[in-house]
């Protein structure tokens, strides 16, 4: 694996586990809760994250994912059913799941040049050829798109911020700049 790779690598997991951290201790009615108005969940998040793991990097590429995704081959997914768990999916199915699009994925970065073809058939025709590199860098992204998501979802649940709260400030520290950030805002009021 060359050094750009295993950058890749390492943001895309550490993304992977704060994503899987941001369940912990909660229950299945919280994870599975819409927290915002177009109903993010922190399962959902899951399931949509190792859905993309194993169609980005895995058929994408050649290498065809190792299990079905219901939701892909019924064509529910453009109904956004990969944004929540159905209630027969359980937490610890679809952490495996992420688990096994983790292992099927980084099979991929082990086995492929970053400049191996892919091709994304649910693209546009002028833009479906791209290669292993850019979509491995688009799942980075998109991991940490949503491990952002999960933080503020698991702050709106419990008060739980993300990995690095604590390393911040304690809770003083947390209070008294909320109330300098409000006061910022306080200026701007107009009701």
């Amino acid at each position: 694996m060359d050094a750009i790779a295993a950058d890749l690598h390492r943001y895309l997991q550490e993304k992977r586990d704060s994503v899987l951290a941001s369940l912990s201790g909660l229950s299945e009615y919280d994870i599975r809760r819409p927290m915002t108005p177009t109903a993010t969940n922190l399962l959902g998040l899951v399931k949509h994250l190792a859905g993309g793991e194993l169609g980005y990097l895995g058929d994408c590429v050649g290498r065809p994912a190792p299990v079905p995704l219901p939701w892909v081959e019924d064509g529910s997914i453009w109904d956004s059913a990969d944004m929540w768990a159905a209630p027969s999916e359980t937490r610890e199915e679809l952490v495996e799941l992420y688990r096994t699009a983790w292992r099927h994925t980084d099979e991929s970065i082990e086995v492929l040049p970053l400049d191996a073809p892919a091709s994304v058939p649910w693209w546009p025709e002028d833009r479906r050829k791209t290669t292993f590199g850019s979509l491995l860098v688009r799942v980075t992204a998109e991991a940490g798109h949503h491990a952002g998501h999960a933080d503020i979802v698991r702050e709106l649940i419990d008060g739980r911020a993300g990995g690095d709260h604590d390393d911040i400030g304690d809770t003083a520290w947390w209070e008294a700049y909320k109330a300098r950030v409000q006061g910022a805002a306080d200026e701007f009021r107009t009701v």
